[in-house]
């Protein structure tokens, strides 16, 4: 059946993937990747859609455009809609601002005429949600991070292994009874004598990595690419990327006497680079990969992390 099989070099031996279409993402996967990125993103739009509302009522206490500086409620709003975000307001002294808004007003509200202040809302959307835009940009590489937490915590639960992690305050703590959530703020896992990293820094590399394991000693074990992109477009721009990585690593780690293992796991995977995939399975270049999309895959891909 497809993508009931997953595939993983482990001590030498090659299990469970019979062929490249294995590692295919199908259509039905990679729609419902579109459908749950859209939710998501409905999800995360939810703050800004209500700060317009609110706008819009505070801004309804204006009769004319010109009105609006005398609100001071809303001045940080006017200098969203004028263009301004968070980070450019940063080099801009108070004269700037009021500069800023006052174009705003004289080349868009006030020519909107008796409409003015919808020119107002739907400004400050449109300057919001181009925002927005950007961080879901970012939010890919994080929901697939997240997803591979949520399953290696849960066969950590299965398994009946206890972990400790550690969120951005760097400290570790011990597992919870509900782990409801974590996976949001986790940066690292430990477990046994193994600790995991997420986009970490390796020197040896000279570069951030997105799956680190190291045994408590500090010597790295594995080092994998992780790629949360479901657009079937960008899937092989994405192979390239990761494996141009994945050789830097083992190059690296090569000149030093040290041999690494190394991994892929990706949400969109289309058949010609599962064949470079599945030829570098086989040929023990690359020890273990796994489709995001399907539970099987990552499961024992977790697994698999779990033994190293």
């Amino acid at each position: 059946m497809r993508g009931s099989f997953f595939f993983c070099i482990f001590a030498g031996m090659q299990n469970f993937i019979k062929s490249p279409e294995d590692l295919v993402t199908s259509r039905e996967q990679t729609r419902a990747g579109f459908v749950g990125f859209a939710l998501e993103k409905n999800r995360r739009s939810t703050p800004i859609i209500e700060s317009a509302k609110s706008l819009k009522t505070l801004a309804l206490r204006a009769t004319t455009a010109k009105e609006l500086l005398n609100i001071s409620e809303i001045q940080s709003a006017l200098l969203s809609a004028a263009g301004l975000s968070d980070k450019a307001l940063n080099y801009f002294t108070v004269e700037d601002k009021k500069e800023a808004v006052q174009s705003l007003i004289d080349n868009f509200l006030e020519p909107a005429g008796e409409y003015f202040i919808d020119e107002l809302v739907y400004r400050y959307l449109l300057i919001k949600g181009d925002s927005l835009g950007g961080s879901m940009r970012n939010l890919v590489g994080i929901l697939a991070q997240q997803r591979l937490i949520r399953t290696l915590l849960s066969n950590l639960t299965v398994s009946n292994i206890d972990y400790k992690w550690c969120g951005e305050n760097k400290k570790w703590q011990k597992r919870p009874e509900n782990d409801f959530g974590i996976e949001e703020r986790l940066k690292a896992l430990s477990w046994k004598d193994r600790i995991l990293y997420f986009n970490k820094n390796i020197p040896i590399v000279k570069n951030n990595v997105d799956i680190c394991l190291f045994d408590t000693e500090g010597r790295v074990l594995m080092l994998g690419e992780l790629k949360g992109g479901i657009d079937p477009a960008g899937a092989d721009e994405h192979w390239k990327t990761g494996n141009t990585a994945l050789d830097r690593i083992r190059e690296s780690f090569a000149k030093e006497g040290l041999k690494i293992d190394t991994s892929f796991v990706a949400a969109a995977i289309e058949k010609k680079m599962a064949d470079e995939i599945f030829a570098q399975l086989s040929k023990g270049t690359l020890s273990c990969a796994a489709n995001l999309t399907v539970e099987g895959q990552l499961v024992n891909y977790c697994d698999w992390l779990l033994k190293l």
